[in-house]
């Protein structure tokens, strides 16, 4: 795939939205054999779905592909162009009084609709990364500025080829001065750029006018590179009127569609590992009231988001009282620790009651490990950006949980962190299911403690 093909991917993302949303409508109609909706009544609801669809795809524009390749944004977009859709969609229902309209229809429908165009963007992804790795569907750049801030760029669009960047030329500072106007115009379309990074140190604004009036007259990006270089991938470009602000927080900001896709895996995976399982859940329950005396389930106090207190609920391996002398971490060989609870505590069997955790609304399926106060404090003490997980939901299971498990003293869970405020840094879907995948293989290799 050549550049010159790039400008119809977004023209063919838009049509395949508008084929799956009616695929989707098609199959919903015809997974309910009862066909709840008349044919009249769902080829209207079908037509003013389609309109609304249009329109604000069109204005929201979430069929366009932008670079660097990021599924994570590109469902964003989507998921609230869904979400503005429905509104309008529902208002048009009840104006013009479209009652007969089958929820479970509706439902299935627009459940349909959203897995498709998950895999739909995942496949499309996938393929504009393997193209461009490939050397396919590449952008021509000219770099301008500052030496230093140019090697870096360099060094970043070298290590990442999906970005599908080809660097073609530099010109320092040094050089841009000693140029006239007509000589720099000559460098810069000679070479055919696509886009021109502009890397500075100090601003030239007469020099960013004159790139900007060349990008314009050229169908040339312009793109702006400070020597601004962070740690975290918090900031974010705010305009005020004609003023761009580089807005840098000190904890990430979650979005509500983040939190709303969280919030749904949440609830669908909960339920279906509850109601899968339930056949093994009854047999660990029985195992562990007969095993050893003392109740099936434990709870415990623990910290989940913004330092709220909340009961923890577990499948009990330890022996009644373990803990009688004050909050302690368990180790290897823990004599507190039952028989069979270690087999739990090596298989994670012991954590499926927090399933339950999720469904109330405590927990999520991924994200760092709740601990309890007395722990935290002597965390945060050796390890103060601790702090940061606390803004999250606490998870079942995390990247942390998955390379330690069970952490046996302070510098572990310490160690444990670090990696969970690497997961802080890249909470999507995708990164929750390879993190589960994962937890699934430990426990199918019994390896955890």
């Amino acid at each position: 795939m050549s550049v010159r093909y790039s400008k119809y991917i977004p023209l063919s993302v838009f049509l395949s939205d508008l084929v799956i949303l009616n695929l989707s409508f098609y199959y919903a109609h015809l997974i309910l054999f009862t066909h709840e909706t008349s044919l009249n009544e769902h080829l209207i609801f079908t037509f003013f779905a389609n309109a609304t669809w249009i329109f604000v795809s069109l204005l929201s524009k979430n069929f366009i592909i932008n670079r660097p390749l990021i599924l994570q944004d590109n469902i964003n977009r989507f998921l609230l162009a869904l979400i503005y859709h429905l509104l309008l969609l529902f208002g048009i229902i009840y104006f013009f009084k479209i009652h007969d309209i089958s929820r479970s229809e509706v439902l299935i429908s627009y459940s349909l609709f959203f897995i498709l165009i998950f895999i739909h963007r995942s496949l499309l992804f996938f393929s504009l990364d393997y193209y461009r790795k490939k050397g396919f569907n590449h952008r021509q750049i000219l770099i301008i500025g500052d030496d230093m801030i140019a090697k870096r760029l360099i060094k970043s669009f070298s290590q990442h080829p999906e970005y599908g960047y080809d660097f073609t030329d530099f010109v320092s500072e040094e050089k841009i001065n000693s140029l006239k106007e007509e000589d720099l115009n000559l460098i810069i379309l000679s070479k055919k750029p696509d886009e021109i990074f502009i890397c500075y140190k100090k601003l030239d604004t007469q020099l960013l006018k004159h790139l900007i009036l060349i990008g314009d007259e050229n169908s040339i990006k312009i793109k702006v590179v400070s020597d601004l270089f962070l740690n975290n991938k918090y900031a974010q470009l705010v305009n005020y009127d004609n003023v761009p602000v580089l807005q840098i927080t000190a904890t990430p900001e979650i979005s509500i569609k983040i939190k709303l896709l969280k919030r749904c895996f949440d609830i669908s995976f909960s339920l279906i590992i509850m109601v899968i399982g339930f056949p093994l859940f009854l047999i660990i329950y029985l195992i562990t009231k007969f095993s050893s005396q003392g109740p099936a389930f434990y709870r415990q106090e623990r910290i989940g988001r913004n330092e709220k207190p909340f009961y923890i609920y577990k499948f009990r391996s330890m022996y009644v009282n373990a803990e009688k002398h004050g909050p302690q971490l368990s180790k290897d060989n823990d004599p507190r620790i039952t028989k069979w609870g270690a087999f739990l505590r090596k298989t994670r069997f012991d954590e499926f009651p927090q399933f339950w955790n999720v469904l109330k609304g405590d927990m999520s399926v991924v994200g760092p490990r709740p601990e309890r106060q007395h722990f935290i404090e002597k965390i945060i003490e050796k390890t103060p950006s601790y702090k940061k997980l606390l803004k999250l939901k606490p998870g079942i299971t995390s990247i942390g949980q998955v390379h330690y498990g069970y952490a046996e003293n302070i510098d572990e869970m310490c160690t444990r962190v670090r990696y969970d405020l690497i997961y802080l840094d890249k909470i999507s879907l995708k990164s929750d299911l390879n993190i589960i995948l994962k937890t699934v293989k430990v426990m199918v290799q019994g390896k955890g403690k």
